[in-house]
């Protein structure tokens, strides 16, 4: 006899946008546009700094969690995980620095990719990509800070 299925994870619905917060970096509710066209989410680095350490290669970079403010800047580092070419909202492609960092949506804290990038051009300083998602979150694109603005 085949054993039990085990009841598969509810997924739980999100807006369009949303507010992330990043633990590792001490980064609470930085505006998001969830974006299901991209698998990996990005993050607006700013004068970001490499460096070579015994494990591996650092990344320290700045982040302002508020548009348009550079008041708040927080300096951050990270382990790179590897580079990886990706393909612009613009239609380039630009090789970038990824790292691994805690996120803290909808009471649910996992560990997730992102890469870092110029989006000073953009709306929102980061966006949530799919393989960020996957296995928990659901879009409803009617919805916007479903869990706070």
């Amino acid at each position: 006899m085949p054993p039990p299925r085990t009841r598969r994870k509810e997924l739980i619905a999100i807006g369009w946008r949303e507010r992330v917060s990043l633990p590792d970096f001490e980064v609470e509710g930085i505006k998001v546009k969830v974006d299901s066209g991209a698998q990996t989410s990005s993050i607006h680095a700013f004068r970001p700094r490499f460096s070579q350490r015994d494990d591996g290669e650092w990344v320290s970079f700045e982040i302002h969690p508020r548009r348009r403010s550079r008041k708040d800047a927080i300096r951050v580092s990270a382990k790179v995980l590897t580079h990886r070419w990706i393909r612009s909202s613009n239609g380039k492609r630009e090789l970038r620095p990824v790292i691994v960092t805690t996120m803290s949506l909808a009471g649910e804290v996992f560990q997730a990719e992102m890469t870092l990038a110029n989006r000073h051009l953009m709306a929102y300083r980061m966006i949530l990509g799919r393989s960020a998602m996957r296995g928990r979150f659901i879009v409803d694109p009617s919805k916007s800070y479903k869990f706070g603005e």
